[in-house]
């Protein structure tokens, strides 16, 4: 404990009582206002503590692995909550928190995550490596041709629309195959920090973490400086211990999934008497809540000017979603009270096949100006406007 900083050695303690009082408050039955207060607090505290592991973390390893690590802790929420909801027959809940995950990190954390770093940025344009944002939409196009399918398959009321659970199932072993067949290279690639060679993974501009640019985390594998930019600043190593940093990773991640969990119930009585959809519910405010990990850590990255893994900390929770977690539920379920498919509504589909078309536009080149931010949160909004009605 001695590595970590005054802020940090105040911040845990009281971060572990505020998740504790969540929890307290959520089983004793508290009124659903200060429940609601208290989780909310808890969440976002324990953002920041995946946040700073992560940091940490990145020290070591390149930003593909680390992103990814995080990305994986990050998704808990959204994990447990689908299984609860599954479990209590609220289907649409669970569809939507999904859903919503995906349009919450590809549109409303990447428009912010590029308006911090494009804003940090000498020249206005924030640069990464374009290889994990063109995978990454990629796979969400796989991810869309069974949601498309089924949906045409089911407004044309054809033979095939009577098995959408065996497509489903077999959809999501196929996505599960392309996920594994993609994440093991992609890792393999990648460099830890200032090693030799950290620049040579595979994909335009050196891998997971070869891009550079003026502010650009130009060193974060250990790349050249690309052709007209500054040198990278030296990073200082990690200050805390590897042991540390995965014990506060892990930790926060899991205590993230409870507190989300926590954060719904307290939230359920709120939205009844505000009369709000469960659409709505699922698709902004627990998508919201269970991406807070993705939320602070990312912007805080991109703040820091640590572009590529700003990018891989977002980008990978959107892949993991997309084309890991939702497939891998939806042979979960099958175990579960309900079962869920790849049949979401017609207009949910179109946004997800829109949203992976903007994504390939605005960040598959490897930058980004803050106007093409604020065009993906704009797009987030609009969104969430219609979830309203709905």
């Amino acid at each position: 404990m001695a590595a970590l900083g005054p802020f940090e050695r105040l911040a845990l303690p009281l971060l572990a009582a505020l998740t504790a009082l969540a929890g307290i408050a959520n089983y004793d039955d508290w009124p659903a206002v200060p429940s609601f207060a208290i989780a909310t607090v808890a969440l976002a505290g324990l953002a920041w503590l995946v946040s700073f592991a992560t940091e940490q973390l990145g020290e070591r390893f390149g930003p593909g692995v680390t992103g990814m690590l995080q990305s994986t802790l990050g998704n808990l929420p959204e994990l447990f909550v689908v299984i609860f909801a599954l479990q209590k027959s609220e289907l649409v809940v669970a569809q939507t928190a999904l859903v919503g995950s995906i349009f919450a990190n590809a549109l409303l954390v990447l428009g912010l995550v590029i308006v911090v770093g494009a804003r940090r940025s000498s020249d206005g344009m924030m640069r990464f490596s374009p290889r994990l944002p063109n995978d990454t939409a990629t796979l969400l196009q796989v991810t869309m041709f069974v949601l498309v399918l089924l949906g045409l398959s089911r407004a044309a009321h054809d033979p095939a629309s009577h098995h959408v659970k065996t497509i489903s199932a077999i959809g999501a072993g196929c996505l599960l195959v392309v996920y594994a067949a993609w994440v093991v290279p992609y890792l393999r690639s990648d460099r830890a920090p200032g090693g030799p060679g950290g620049g040579g993974g595979p994909g335009g501009g050196g891998g997971p973490g070869g891009g550079g640019g003026p502010d650009g985390d130009a060193g974060a594998a250990g790349g050249a400086v690309a052709e007209g930019a500054s040198p990278a600043r030296a990073r200082p190593g990690p200050r805390v211990p590897l042991a540390l940093t995965l014990v506060l990773l892990v930790a926060g991640g899991a205590a993230s999934a409870f507190v989300s969990d926590w954060f719904v119930n307290a939230l359920a009585p709120a939205i009844d008497s505000l009369n709000l959809s469960e659409a709505f519910a699922g698709l902004v405010i627990v998508a919201i809540a269970g991406n807070a990990v993705e939320n602070t850590a990312g912007v805080v990255l991109a703040w820091k000017r640590r572009s590529d893994l700003a990018i891989s900390v977002v980008k990978n929770s959107v892949a993991q979603i997309a084309a890991f977690l939702f497939p891998l539920l939806v042979l979960i379920s099958f175990a579960l009270k309900t079962t869920l498919t790849f049949a979401v509504q017609p207009v949910y589909t179109g946004a997800l096949a829109l949203t992976a078309l903007a994504l390939w536009q605005v960040a598959g080149d490897g930058e980004a100006a803050e106007f093409e931010g604020w065009a993906l949160v704009a797009l987030y909004v609009i969104l969430a406007t219609f979830a309203l009605y709905e």
